[in-house]
């Protein structure tokens, strides 16, 4: 009995010993550190001025954890591209503010179709993932449907050309919107037709370049370009 009391009054001790420092005086912890172990103390120190420091500069620079998603959102799109083994089919460009994507619609249609196939679902899938990140900082996606002119010395159909392109450009952005990337102010469909080609009508190669979805993704706040701004800027990058 003797020794069973004792045990109970150990562990009583241990509890209220327990309940007494449960809420700690951080000033008093500190000075208690600093009588064992001087140096713990100053390191810590010198880590929280670097974390400040680190901070500071950032505010600074005029960046956030929304404008760094978006810096980064180039390289989750091509890694994005590369994984589903279309680096053929689509191309990537990078520019100040803002991001472009150009997909041979082949990806997403067939032949006359503006139905989405199956196979460009899944592209879009992994490109819905890719922007996720940088949700917050993207001001507008732009979705751009172009078709091509089927001879080169005559255009086609007015209503057949331009309802093709719109309504491809707008089935993807319906389905951008179904995924609640943005909200839905911010995604907007244009159909081009044929009347912003990117080669000539002459060969059944140039052609088919022709044939093509295009995606913007602008940056919020930054400046409002033209498509043939765009357009432009790409082409001083790839010289």
């Amino acid at each position: 009995m003797d020794t069973y009391g004792d045990m109970v009054t150990l562990l009583l001790c241990f509890f209220v010993l327990l309940y007494s420092i449960s809420s700690v005086d951080q000033s008093k912890w500190i000075k208690l550190v600093e009588s064992f172990n001087p140096e713990a103390v100053e390191k810590a120190q010198n880590a929280a001025n670097t974390a400040a420091g680190g901070n500071n500069t950032a505010a600074k620079d005029g960046e956030s954890t929304a404008d760094v998603a978006f810096d980064d959102l180039y390289e989750q799109l091509k890694a994005a591209v590369k994984n589903a083994g279309m680096e053929s089919d689509v191309d990537l460009y990078k520019g100040e503010g803002y991001t472009f994507v150009r997909f041979r619609d082949t990806v997403f249609f067939d032949g006359d179709s503006s139905v989405i196939r199956e196979e460009g679902k899944v592209i879009l899938d992994s490109f819905a993932n890719a922007i996720t990140p940088a949700k917050d900082s993207i001001k507008e996606i732009q979705v751009l449907g172009h078709t091509t002119q089927a001879y080169s010395d005559w255009q086609n159909n007015v209503e057949n050309d331009r309802v093709l392109s719109a309504e491809r450009a707008a089935n993807v952005t319906a389905y951008l919107q179904r995924k609640s990337l943005v909200s839905p102010e911010k995604l907007v469909s244009v159909g081009y037709g044929q009347f912003r080609p990117i080669a000539p009508f002459d060969t059944p190669e140039n052609r088919e370049k022709n044939r093509r979805v295009e995606i913007i993704i602008t940056k919020t706040n930054s400046v409002e370009k033209s498509l043939d701004e765009y357009y432009e800027s790409m082409k001083e990058e790839n010289k």
